[in-house]
């Protein structure tokens, strides 16, 4: 059973509608709410984001932002990027239960000045090199659910 936490996913100008239908079916059975930065690649009441998302999004806390930076730092919590361009493992990262995961863009990821600017909150999904990068929304069910057991254990 999954204890209450106060997780939420920020994903940042997503440009395909079915992966962040199904990261927000993935945030509606965790408890975790859910971020967009805009631009998005997609309209809000595209039918392939509700098709992807079925009936997820009434129990999901949802908004949309469009400037990531000056809204982590209104939050004022702890936030990690995750990225393929990153050297630290998410596996070797002590992620609290009031994060911010913040991931990229399907096509063109996180941009570089922000990673560049909080080197130390960068993480990444352990992959083969010279391989492609995960799914978005593969990638944001590894890292929740590792976060998720990391602080069941913990407890």
């Amino acid at each position: 059973m999954i204890k209450p936490h106060q997780l939420e996913v920020i994903l940042f100008e997503p440009e395909i509608p079915q992966n962040t239908g199904n990261v927000t079916r993935t945030c509606s059975v965790t408890g975790t709410s859910l971020t967009l930065v805009e631009p998005l690649g997609f309209s809000i009441s595209d039918r392939m984001l509700k098709r992807a998302g079925l009936d997820y999004w009434e129990g999901v806390p949802f908004k949309t932002i469009q400037d990531l930076p000056l809204y982590l730092e209104e939050e004022q919590r702890p936030f990690f990027f995750f990225s393929s361009k990153a050297t630290k493992s998410h596996w070797e990262t002590e992620i609290p239960a009031n994060s911010q995961l913040i991931f990229g863009s399907e096509t063109k990821g996180l941009p570089p000045e922000l990673l560049n600017a909080h080197p130390e909150k960068c993480v990444t999904l352990p992959m083969l090199k010279d391989k492609r990068c995960l799914n978005l929304a593969t990638s944001v069910g590894i890292a929740l659910y590792e976060v998720l057991r990391k602080l069941e254990y913990n407890r």
